[in-house]
């Protein structure tokens, strides 16, 4: 008896999907038939902007599928070792960095390596009292027989990449070692890399960047989770599936014959350290990355730091993708490293694109008002899919790569580190424009305080703090509108897109917010100081 009913059940299910399933394409098309020449206008823009958003969700997964794919090709030991040791210069570029310096010259001054093939170079821009306080420093290291020089240049010529190259022409290392001034590394960092140059075709070696202050609030852990993702899954999946990657300006080696072949350190891009990553693959250097080899550093503990060294990042590497893009994709190097190359170097466009979806949200929720909940399904839930939920499988994947025990806390932050990426919407859309226009501006560092292991801010960080002007007024006031649309959607029914618009108003109120309140805090802390100073008493 069931033989013979279930077949007959099958039909008529299959029958009845396959009416409802006409009768939903037919309701979203004939809703989209609807629509005038003036709602295209704002459709069209609107829905490939979120194309295009989707398109580079769906590399976020193809990195997921690299990384599970790829991730056992990464080298864990050697492939020799040297007999004779190579010589290698360590360079500690600073700039204003009084508060780091000492920090970052004692942790260099226990690496262990001979000290008769060991050149230790702090090159110093500073301006304030930091210079000072190096050339201190390194006087007192040097008496204790550390192979350590102190160099001061005049002006910034070249910012970072400019005090590399000069420091460059006396180095007496074949092996170049680079530190920022927020690095802490271990004793055991050469010993754990330099015999990966064994190798004559490697270039660099690129360690995996720790972070001391991960837990020092809710925005060191959101940026720790974003640069997870970098560290734990794009480096991995590059390196392991043989495409280019890049050295991150810091924590790594690199082989001086490969920098002078590449053409030497570029200062025409705010990230020098890409600029030359890609140059010097594609004369055919070989890059390679250890994550199991971990270089502590500190993060930024306040928004409008954080903000800056992403906006930095986000225009430089759009530089790197204007001078270089044309050459990489001439070169006979495989399409697949072609392609990689320009999801790597342009994401950034991907603020300019949310700031047209914002412009265009509410129109466009004028416009469909009346095509029904059918459209929405077929046409915005793949696109937010592709855009949006990948951003969470991305990073929440990488967590638990991190931290197999503890990854589901990253579940929680979740829209934290979504609103984080939308605050930086304005002022990396911003980078990237001046980027496509050819306009230069000063490297903006990111000032670090040593607040790692407990310590809090002091009111001595205000010399060092940069102005944020206009930019949180205006991040507040996008996060008003977008309050207002959200009402505007409830009110329309459109029920659907309220969490997504309701991110927007997180993200742009959050960094707007908290902005102004570090800023306060900052000020507060500096009056109360002077106010503690005793007067001093002046003659009559």
């Amino acid at each position: 008896m069931l033989a013979m009913i279930a077949p007959v059940g099958l039909i008529l299910a299959d029958s009845w999907v396959e009416r409802l399933s006409r009768t939903f394409l037919d309701d979203t098309f004939a809703g989209i038939h609807q629509l005038q020449w003036f709602d295209y206008s704002i459709l069209v823009p609107y829905f490939a902007a979120l194309a295009i958003l989707g398109l580079y969700g769906l590399h976020r997964y193809l990195t997921i599928y690299r990384y599970w794919r790829y991730r056992k090709n990464l080298p864990v030991k050697p492939p020799a070792r040297f007999a004779e040791l190579p010589r290698v210069t360590i360079q500690l570029p600073i700039y204003n960095e009084r508060f780091v310096v000492g920090r970052l010259i004692e942790a260099v001054s226990r690496i262990r390596y001979p000290r008769d093939r060991l050149q230790i170079q702090v090159l110093d821009d500073s301006t304030d009292e930091t210079r000072v306080i190096a050339r201190r420093l390194v006087a007192e290291y040097r008496a204790r027989g550390l192979p350590i020089e102190y160099r001061h240049r005049a002006n910034r010529r070249g910012f970072k990449a400019g005090a590399l190259e000069e420091g460059l022409r006396d180095a007496t290392g074949e092996l170049i070692a680079v530190f920022d001034a927020d690095f802490i590394p271990d004793p055991d960092f050469l010993e754990k890399t330099v015999d990966y140059f064994t190798d004559p075709e490697v270039g660099l070696v690129q360690t995996r960047w720790a972070f001391l202050n991960r837990n020092y609030n809710l925005l060191t852990e959101v940026q720790a989770i974003l640069l997870d993702g970098h560290f734990l899954l794009e480096h991995v999946a590059r390196c392991g599936s043989g495409l280019f990657f890049n050295f991150n300006g810091t924590a790594g080696i690199l082989r001086r014959k490969m920098i002078e072949e590449a053409g030497g350190w570029q200062h025409d891009t705010l990230t020098e350290d890409c600029d030359l990553s890609y140059r010097a693959q594609l004369k055919g250097w070989k890059f390679l990355y250890l994550p199991h080899v971990e270089s502590p550093s500190e993060l930024p503990v306040e928004t409008y730091a954080f903000q800056v060294q992403q906006a930095r990042w986000a225009k430089g590497l759009t530089q790197v993708a204007l001078k270089l893009l044309p050459a990489i994709f001439r070169s006979p190097i495989p399409w697949r490293n072609k392609a990689e190359a320009f999801f790597h170097l342009t994401p950034n466009v991907s603020y300019v694109l949310m700031i047209l979806v914002s412009l265009l949200v509410y129109p466009a929720m004028v416009v469909r008002f009346y095509m029904g909940w059918q459209e929405m399904l077929v046409l915005d839930v793949p696109v937010m899919a592709a855009a949006f939920f990948s951003i969470i499988a991305f990073y929440v994947f990488a967590e638990h790569e991190h931290n197999p025990k503890g990854w589901k806390r990253s579940i929680v932050l979740m829209p934290m580190v979504i609103a984080a990426g939308i605050g930086l919407t304005l002022i990396n859309s911003k980078a990237v424009l001046e980027a496509a226009a050819g306009f230069q501006t000063a490297f903006a560092r990111t000032a670090k305080y040593a607040v790692a292991g407990g310590r809090r801010l002091t009111p001595a960080i205000q010399v060092y703090r940069r102005r944020s002007g206009w930019l949180p007024f205006v991040e507040i006031a996008c996060g008003i509108a977008f309050l207002v649309i959200v009402y505007l959607a409830i009110d329309s029914y459109n029920f659907l897109a309220v969490p997504f618009l309701a991110l927007f108003v997180a993200g742009y109120l959050w960094a707007g917010f908290s902005t102004l309140i570090d800023e306060l805090r900052a000020r507060l802390r500096w009056e109360l100081e002077q106010k503690a100073q005793p007067e001093v008493e002046t003659a009559p």
